[in-house]
């Protein structure tokens, strides 16, 4: 058999080879030498791993409400604000002076672009007025 066959191709083929490499190392106690961890079961393609991947993902499922993660409204409210102080804890406040300095550097920035907008503005409607015509 080709070593790089895709999925899907011949698949009674890929069922017999994987119950024999699944035969074949049970009983083997040898790990992978590509392993990292010992504890995690080494995959070969077979049917044994995945299901137990799946008996161990439906025995995993939380059985009630509380341990699923799952909180009333209350609770989120509650955490919401536990978590908007922890937040604002972080927060590194400027010095009444910073604060001046920077109030007084966005009046000055608001009042110059006020400026610019008003001047376009006038000079706009002069020049259309100039080229439509002022019936006046």
């Amino acid at each position: 058999m080709a070593e790089n066959k895709r999925r899907g191709e011949d698949a009674g083929d890929d069922r017999q080879h994987d119950e024999d490499v699944v035969d074949e190392t049970a009983g083997d106690d040898v790990t992978d030498a590509n392993a990292t961890d010992a504890d995690e079961p080494v995959s070969r393609g077979g049917t044994t791993t995945r299901s137990k991947a799946r008996a161990e993902s439906a025995d995993s499922k939380p059985k009630t409400k509380a341990d699923d993660g799952r909180v009333g409204v209350f609770g989120r409210v509650a955490r919401f604000f536990r978590e908007v102080v922890a937040e604002l804890r972080k927060v590194i406040w400027p010095t009444r002076k910073e604060l001046l300095t920077y109030t007084a550097v966005v009046v000055v920035f608001v009042a110059v672009m006020l400026t610019i907008v008003a001047g376009l503005d006038f000079a706009f409607a002069k020049g259309v007025l100039w080229v439509f015509g002022n019936p006046s």
